[in-house]
């Protein structure tokens, strides 16, 4: 991975103050803690570490920590280290509030990167937006999130601190849509949703560009994500006469529900988002499984040259969980921080204002640079400008990628 090289910072600074320390204190100002040693900067982490989606939250946790620890490495900023705290929302709304509430009552942190699940962000956004507190998300896929609820017809940013490095639903949807179409020649499909805000949404720019291509819509059902009987469904899909299924959720159910579909007699794949693309849905939905597909952002991060030094450090880290499907994005989500508080404390002779927060957010506005994912940048929305897409299919108990490109709508 290519870093662009280290800002000067004002000679003003005495060598003492460059001292790094872990220290901190609860000063009343916006800005990373101080001591006779120099300035801490926390990057707050948000994602579910507990629980059934814990194995991409703890890629997100972990990403998050190397790239803070390689700007340490690097001194990427002058007189400022970085350290993270990284809080567990367990998949659940009402936590992610109450960890959003905590963050910002933690003066030292000046960023946060997460969360994995969109209608936790949903409960954050607000809490983060009066703190003037940067929110950059690896893994959400609303559009809502940062183009309002009439997303579709009149595009509207509503808070100006929160991005992400993950592209929407608007493009997800669509492109699993063409590709099972017009690549898998799937042409009665039936969508099958959570309820929640990131599977209703993906399913339904799914169905909308999958009907416009000429596709028939055999059957929609809606599923309990706290059940793991999908039997009656499961039967629903098999009388159809469905050549295809469509899962907007996340891999804990849905590996359970492609089971029993096939269980049902209905040999047919299972097709779903990033939410599905994980080890565990092969785990959970057994042989079967064999030619489900699964769409998720990016390129393979193995594949990536960029990606090569992300890769080999954090196996060289130690950690004991996978990167996961959100690994590169985590860590490029920290970097665009750790960029901000370099331009920040650039800016202002070497050190960080008062009103850091505020800066930090503006700066990750215009935040440019060659990241494990390719390109980092934000729209206007906040929304990636990498818009690349990968299909998966299952093969050999494995995902293998497909197809790799960028929706044409």
């Amino acid at each position: 991975m290519r870093q662009r090289s280290l800002i000067a910072i004002t000679a003003a600074l005495s060598a003492g103050a460059l001292t790094l320390t872990a220290c901190g204190s609860r000063d009343s100002d916006d800005k990373g803690s101080d001591s006779a040693d120099g300035t801490v900067v926390t990057i707050g982490v948000d994602a579910p570490l507990t629980g059934d989606l814990s194995a991409l939250g703890l890629g997100i946790k972990n990403s998050v920590d190397l790239a803070a620890k390689t700007a340490n490495k690097q001194k990427y900023v002058d007189g400022v280290t970085f350290k993270i705290v990284a809080k567990d929302d367990q998949a659940q709304p009402s936590a992610g509030q109450q960890n959003a509430t905590a963050l910002v009552a933690d003066k030292t942190v000046l960023g946060v990167v997460g969360p994995l699940n969109s209608s936790v962000a949903e409960s954050m956004q607000k809490v983060f937006d009066d703190a003037k507190l940067v929110e950059v998300s690896p893994a959400n896929t609303n559009p809502a999130l940062t183009q309002g609820t009439d997303w579709a017809t009149t595009k509207k940013r509503t808070y100006s601190s929160y991005f992400r490095t993950a592209t929407t639903d608007a493009i997800q949807g669509p492109f699993a849509a063409q590709y099972v179409f017009n690549d898998a020649k799937k042409k009665k499909v039936f969508v099958i949703d959570d309820k929640k805000t990131y599977g209703a949404g993906l399913a339904g720019t799914f169905t909308a560009e999958f009907k416009k291509l000429g596709g028939t819509i055999a059957g929609t059902q809606h599923i309990n994500p706290d059940s793991k009987d999908f039997s009656a469904v499961a039967t629903q899909v098999k009388n159809s006469g469905a050549d295809v299924v469509y899962y907007g959720g996340e891999y804990p159910q849905a590996g359970p529900l492609s089971k029993q579909i096939k269980a049902a007699g209905a040999k047919i794949p299972v097709v779903g988002g990033d939410g599905i693309y994980a080890e565990d849905y092969i785990k959970l939905a057994g042989a079967s499984a064999a030619g489900d597909l699964a769409t998720s952002v990016g390129a393979p991060v193995e594949t990536l040259a960029s990606a090569k030094e992300f890769v080999a450090n954090y196996k060289a880290g130690g950690y004991k969980e996978e990167y996961g499907a959100y690994g590169g994005y985590s860590y490029d989500s920290a970097w665009s921080i750790i960029e901000a508080v370099k331009k920040v404390v650039a800016d202002n002779d070497g050190k960080l204002p008062d009103d850091a927060r505020a800066k930090i957010t503006a700066a990750v506005q215009n935040v440019s640079f060659d990241g494990v994912t390719g390109k980092v940048a934000f729209d206007e929305y906040g929304d990636a400008t990498n818009k690349q897409l990968t299909v998966y299919a299952i093969e050999n108990g494995a995902w293998k990628a497909v197809k790799s490109g960028t929706y044409t709508g």
